[in-house]
């Protein structure tokens, strides 16, 4: 079988060669001016590049072969695109060339039609990435990867995790706890941020983003859950915050986040949005007014006589005239609970006991 296939393409070289041969001899018999031999140049040219066609088949099979297997798939696609494209420009030449006199009527259209094939699968295969890009830029958000996978993220369960919510950290504990259940990805726009801020010559916002890196790598080498850092981008945005919402918008996927401004703007454009202050407060404890707690003082309130304490889930307890109790362990009771956008608040008075103290 593969020898019948290897004569069989050097049958079609030598007849390649030899018709590509036989329209240069008669363009050569033009030059040099002698009509009455025009068929003994072609045939003669012919029967040469029959020989050569004949003889470098083999070569010529192998390196279209070799060439052919490292093409990408969108290289193969851009490759059948330009061949079609490049048929389709050389019909239109093809009636004005068939009315030339003689020869060259009848063989320049064929000779046109093979090079625009060539030409066009040649530059089909070597710019199918930017011909995929022209037509994302028709979208009015063109998402851009160099990745296979997209199609199978916009399917799968996931969350698209934003700066804010890296660096607070608390991300990491919450996918430990296995309550979460979905693939978090950090697009590359995401990681570079963090970089620059991890770069700043604020130490403050250093120290921020070395601690954002630093829980990245604890999402990628601790957590249960899978965790992906994409190259998906929005070409037509800077902004870090719109990137992540057109992304979001576009997969399909949910976006975690701590930013309230960006909670409000990814739900006004019908995007999840899953924010870890939403959750941590959820999960806080419930006191109503009249229970009693203990809790510490450590620090005075803004109030006069105000004594602050907090809970161990990180709720603020604003103890009345608990300013002279610094560092002690009180009991008190609830006197009312204020829920605000920075979390709950618990306001509180000493027991009997303690006021008699």
């Amino acid at each position: 079988m593969r020898a019948s296939t290897g004569l069989l393409f050097r049958f079609v070289g030598a007849f390649v060669g030899a018709a590509v041969f036989a329209f240069a001899g008669l363009l050569l018999n033009i030059v040099i001016g002698n009509p009455s031999q025009e068929r003994a140049f072609a045939l003669v040219a012919g029967l040469i590049g029959a020989v050569i066609g004949l003889l470098l088949t083999p070569y010529t099979v192998r390196q279209a072969r070799a060439s052919m297997e490292s093409l990408t798939s969108r290289q193969l696609g851009g490759f059948m695109i330009g061949i079609l494209t490049g048929l389709s420009a050389a019909a239109l030449f093809t009636y004005p060339l068939s009315q030339l006199p003689g020869a060259l009527g009848q063989f320049l259209p064929l000779l046109v039609a093979v090079a625009g094939a060539y030409l066009g699968g040649i530059t089909g295969a070597r710019r199918a990435e930017d011909f995929i890009t022209f037509v994302k830029d028709l979208r009015p958000y063109s998402i851009k990867s160099s990745s296979a996978e997209t199609l199978a993220m916009k399917t799968e369960r996931a969350v698209l995790l934003d700066t804010s919510v890296i660096i607070d950290g608390r991300i990491a504990d919450v996918s430990k706890t296995g309550f979460l259940n979905a693939t978090m990805i950090v697009p590359s726009f995401v990681l570079h941020e963090l970089q620059n801020i991890a770069d700043s010559p604020d130490p403050i916002r250093r120290k921020r983003g070395r601690r954002g890196l630093e829980i990245l790598n604890v999402l990628r080498t601790e957590c249960p859950l899978p965790f992906e850092i994409t190259d998906l981008d929005v070409s037509e945005v800077r902004d870090v915050d719109t990137k992540l919402v057109a992304l979001a918008r576009h997969l399909n996927h949910a976006i975690m986040t701590n930013d309230y401004n960006l909670n409000r703007v990814a739900g006004l454009q019908g995007v999840n949005v899953l924010n870890i202050n939403d959750l941590a407060n959820a999960i806080k404890a419930t006191f109503l007014p009249g229970e009693e707690l203990e809790v510490k003082v450590i620090q005075e309130g803004r109030e006069y006589g105000q004594g602050v304490g907090y809970l161990d889930d990180g709720t603020m307890v604003v103890i009345e005239d608990g300013n002279s109790h610094m560092n002690e362990l009180l009991d008190v009771h609830v006197t009312k609970v204020l829920q605000t956008s920075a979390g709950r608040m618990i306001f509180a008075r000493l027991t009997d006991d303690d006021n008699h103290n």
